[in-house]
């Protein structure tokens, strides 16, 4: 499970024996001015700090199923240069790395590169694998997928974060791993450079370029000022609502009058539990006072094959809807999943945001900025 967001500057774990640069950068808890430029990795994590690695390749032969590929063993992908990350498909930290690792599996796969996505459940709708071939589908995963939902090969590899990126070279040794966004350029050049020594020609040393849509445009780091957040009792932080959260059981909610940035609250009836707060009645309300360009919140039905009629109220969104709402703000939530809500394209300042949802039976469970 993840426990909360951590800032890393470039931060790149490379085996001492690998004829690399290394770069290593701080690690530190997030503050509420978030620095900018790309080396700065904003990830979900389970450890204050990442570990050396060195795992092999037999942990994949352990995958609860794979998508997109017939099952890869360690003797399959021997010879060729694999780059293992670790995904969960409602992490708004990965979707933002997912244009590249899509340019890279796709440029360098006759040079001899095997993409090979690890998906290891957060939240447990994660662990269904209908869900997990839908949004692979959905979010144009086109490479090898190895299911992990019993977290085998996350602790083979001894991992603490999504994303995480392990290069493993043709010998099957991990020679550099990056955690979270951002230094694309040396990764992508560690790639080219693993593959040379593998024996491929005509690699070249130009870098890719993406155009990153939706979900996987970079965040805006210069007013990022809202971490992530949980709905659910166990890792929430900022609930205002009065009298606090009754655990468990269903329970009529308020809103006060006003909201702190990074403070939130229900209004109407509401359960909340461990990981989520699942809504009983109708026409009742989350508000979140933020400051980020976009607004993310991860959500679904309470049961399968339900729908859930929404609206969001914020000025009203016009052009700062997200791809999950029309301009007056409407939505309907139909799958466990990541929704993108608000994407705000003038000067960022803090915003009181509020989503009704007209029908009862969703749940939700984080809320995430960009």
């Amino acid at each position: 499970m993840c426990v909360g967001k951590i800032l890393i500057a470039a931060v790149l774990v490379i085996a001492i024996a690998a004829p690399i640069a290394s770069f290593v950068g701080d690690i530190k808890v997030p503050q509420s001015t978030i620095p900018t430029g790309e080396s700065i990795a904003f990830f979900h994590g389970l450890a204050a700090a990442p570990a050396a690695n060195q795992p092999g390749l037999a942990s994949l032969e352990r995958a609860d199923e794979w998508l997109n590929s017939p099952a890869l063993t360690a003797s399959a992908l021997r010879g060729k240069v694999v780059l293992v990350h670790f995904w969960t498909y409602t992490c708004i930290n990965w979707l933002r790395t997912q244009s590249y690792l899509r340019a890279w599996a796709d440029k360098y796969k006759d040079k001899g590169l095997v993409v090979v996505g690890v998906h290891t459940p957060e939240f447990r709708f994660e662990k269904n694998i209908d869900n997990v071939r839908g949004e692979v589908k959905a979010l144009r995963v086109d490479y090898p997928v190895a299911v992990d939902s019993n977290y085998v090969i996350w602790r083979a590899f001894n991992n603490n974060f999504w994303p995480a990126q392990y290069f493993i070279d043709a010998q099957g040794r991990v020679r550099h791993s990056h955690f979270g966004e951002g230094s694309y350029d040396q990764s992508e050049m560690v790639i080219q450079r693993l593959l040379m020594e593998a024996g491929a020609g005509d690699i070249g040393d130009g870098l890719v370029t993406v155009e990153p849509r939706g979900f996987e445009v970079a965040a805006d780091w210069a007013s990022l000022k809202s971490p992530e957040n949980y709905v659910g009792y166990e890792r929430t932080e900022g609930f205002a609502s009065p009298g606090g959260a009754a655990r468990d059981s269903s329970r009529m909610y308020e809103v006060p009058a006003q909201l702190r940035r990074n403070e939130w609250a229900l209004s109407g009836d509401w359960t909340i539990k461990p990981d989520a707060a699942e809504l009983n009645k109708p026409n009742s309300r989350i508000a979140y006072r933020f400051h980020a360009r976009d607004l993310h919140l991860v959500m679904g039905p309470a049961a399968p094959g339900k729908s859930v009629k929404f609206r969001v109220l914020i000025q009203p969104p016009g052009a700062a809807h997200g791809i999950d709402i029309d301009e007056q703000g409407h939505g309907t939530v139909t799958a466990q999943r990541l929704h993108q809500l608000i994407r705000q394209t003038g000067p960022i300042a803090d915003h009181q945001f509020e989503i009704e949802f007209l029908d009862p039976g969703v749940e939700a469970f984080c809320f995430t900025f960009g």
